[in-house]
């Protein structure tokens, strides 16, 4: 624990190689820095590759964004052409010139005068350049190309001594310095030997794929310095140039819990009633003319009336045929475009690379900064490429607008079957919802149909659902199951009225029926009273005769008592007429 503990507070302290940040979009962050300052890099490269553009690009972004003035020896290109052929990048050389904060040279060198003069040396040029160097405060020194400067030796021990003396002298100047160099045939550079001397080497490539042509970059080696070590796609532009650094984007990115509102009330209902989680991928995918553009174009209206800035790439359609398209449904989105919350964004894909469209995308994005993306159809992009370049580049832009906390919902054109759901760049599982629209054929028509295959983080229903476009908008109706499946359009109204037919005769049964048991009741109840009458009639004769009986009972009782009393007053009478008669007279 101790010598972990020594080991972590000395490393702070270690030696590192400085970096000399180049402001070129992408190469500071593959290089972790920059360039290696002080020291000289090699950039090598076929023609066309970018070497010269790189090099002033170098220099222009250090006298601007970073207070060190530059020095471009050019060997081939003679100042006012650099100068007109770089304000193209709208790069203003001569005011940086004028306030010597950068430098322009040009060093004529015939190789027919090197061969006549014998033996070669660099000396002149060491005293040219580090005059320029000294006369503005130089810090950064761009030599272009090397191949001219040795174009006329053919002895390789003094070609191979000079190239040592010329970067030592580079560093013993303490500037950090990019030697532009042609590539050989099998070699990094038309000698071989450059590669070797310099502390680091960019290697640039163009290639040409299907007509379509894709410059790369890739760092051969950065002595003291981890680097990226992929390749790496870079564009040059009216905005100057731009590296596409594929590990650049992690997945470190936060995962938002607030939601924002496709458009669809319906749809909302089938995402917990709340939508889609900011900052999220969603895919709408199916066959041509499933609504597609119209489910994004309800996404992009809802986020441009809740006063959020969208995006929309199109890849197929124009700004004018899109809006007018869409008033059909009844949205307007040319009013937010005139409010500036909606920006389109209308290319071929077909007329750049992959790369120069990611490019695009990103400065379009960085520039705009919008709170939701639009890219209809994500799969036109194939026509630019093939099928991993492809995903790739979405992969890419798919990390790129999740880092910025982005909403992005991607078309795509496929077969539309929820059976055999897949998309031909195979991205489906970078998103986190996916919806798939499917035209279904019966009766002699086309009904739309809506699967939410899935929506990641939330209890999102997995009901079918049928899939109206009207001058209203979208509509979702319930999903209508007859006995064959799940009916819609017309199939639908058919069984919709003969389920209604049925229900009728269903209920006039019921109400037949009701009619009977009312009769019944009223018969069963007048029979009921009949006979609670007779029981009553039969209870009041039944309390009479118990009356009559007890009346008669007590009348006999009655009789009895008074035959009982009659009885002992005659027998009272007879004896006290026998008492009379025995008794003698007086």
């Amino acid at each position: 624990m101790k010598a972990d503990t020594k080991i972590a507070a000395a490393s702070p302290q270690l030696p590192a190689v400085e970096k000399s940040p180049t402001g070129i979009a992408g190469l500071d962050e593959v290089t972790y820095g920059g360039l290696p300052k002080g020291r000289p890099t090699l950039l090598c490269g076929f023609a066309g590759c970018g070497k010269t553009i790189f090099g002033m690009t170098f220099l222009y972004n250090g006298a601007v964004d970073y207070d060190e003035p530059g020095v471009f020896i050019a060997f081939e290109e003679r100042p006012e052409e650099l100068i007109k052929n770089v304000g193209s990048l709208n790069y203003d050389i001569q005011k940086l010139i004028t306030e010597k904060k950068l430098a322009v040279d040009h060093v004529h060198i015939d190789p027919n005068e090197i061969a006549e003069s014998g033996d070669y040396d660099l000396e002149g040029l060491f005293i040219r350049l580090g005059f320029a160097i000294d006369n503005i405060g130089a810090k950064r020194v761009v030599i272009d190309t090397i191949e001219t400067l040795f174009g006329g030796l053919s002895n390789e021990l003094i070609l191979r001594s000079e190239l040592r003396r010329l970067f030592e002298w580079l560093k013993q100047k303490g500037v950090t310095a990019i030697i532009t160099g042609e590539r050989g045939e099998s070699t990094l550079t038309r000698y071989g030997l450059e590669e070797y001397v310099a502390d680091c080497v960019i290697l640039l490539d163009n290639r040409v794929h299907d007509q379509l042509s894709t410059r790369r970059l890739r760092i051969v080696k950065y002595r003291g310095s981890a680097h990226g070590t992929n390749e790496y796609p870079f564009i040059i532009d009216e905005q100057g140039i731009t590296v596409m650094p594929i590990t650049s984007s992690g997945l470190a990115h936060d995962a938002s819990i607030e939601r924002v509102s496709s458009g669809i009330p319906d749809l909302d209902a089938m995402l917990e009633g709340q939508g889609y989680f900011r900052g999220s991928s969603i895919l709408v995918s199916g066959m041509a003319g499933s609504g597609k553009s119209t489910v994004a174009a309800h996404f992009v209206d809802s986020m441009c009336a809740s006063g959020r800035r969208c995006i929309y790439f199109a890849m197929e359609e124009s700004q004018q045929q899109i809006t007018r398209n869409m008033r059909s449904v009844g949205l307007d989105l040319q009013k937010w475009a005139d409010k500036g919350l909606l920006k389109f964004s209308a290319r071929r894909p077909n007329l750049f690379g992959l790369e120069t469209h990611l490019a695009a995308m990103h400065r379009d994005v960085s520039d705009f900064d919008p709170a939701a993306v639009v890219v209809d159809p994500m799969s036109a992009l194939m026509n630019a490429g093939v099928t991993t370049d492809v995903h790739s580049m979405v992969l890419r832009l798919v990390d790129f607008l999740k880092a910025r906390g982005v909403t992005a919902l991607f078309t795509n054109l496929g077969m539309g079957i929820a059976d055999n759901t897949s998309t031909q760049m195979q991205i489906s599982s970078l998103m986190d919802t996916w919806l798939l629209l499917s035209n279904r054929e019966s009766n002699g028509e086309h009904n739309r149909q809506l699967y939410l295959l899935k929506s990641r983080g939330m209890a999102h229903s997995n009901q079918v659902r049928e899939f109206i476009l009207s001058a209203e908008g979208i509509k979702l109706r319930d999903a209508y199951v007859g006995p064959e499946g799940v009916l819609t359009g017309s199939a639908r109204l058919a069984q919709e009225a003969k389920d209604k037919a049925a229900s009728l005769v269903r209920a006039q049964d019921m109400e037949r029926r009701s009619r009977e048991l009312e009769r019944r009741r009223r018969e069963i109840a007048a029979q009921i009273e009949i006979l609670q009458a007779q029981l009553a009639s039969d209870t009041d004769e039944e309390a009479l005769l118990s009356r009559e009986g007890v009346a008669r009972e007590d009348q006999l009782t009655a009789d009895r008592v008074a035959m009982g009393t009659s009885r002992q007053v005659a027998a009272t009478q007879n004896e006290r007429a026998a008492t009379t008669v025995g008794k003698p007279k007086t």
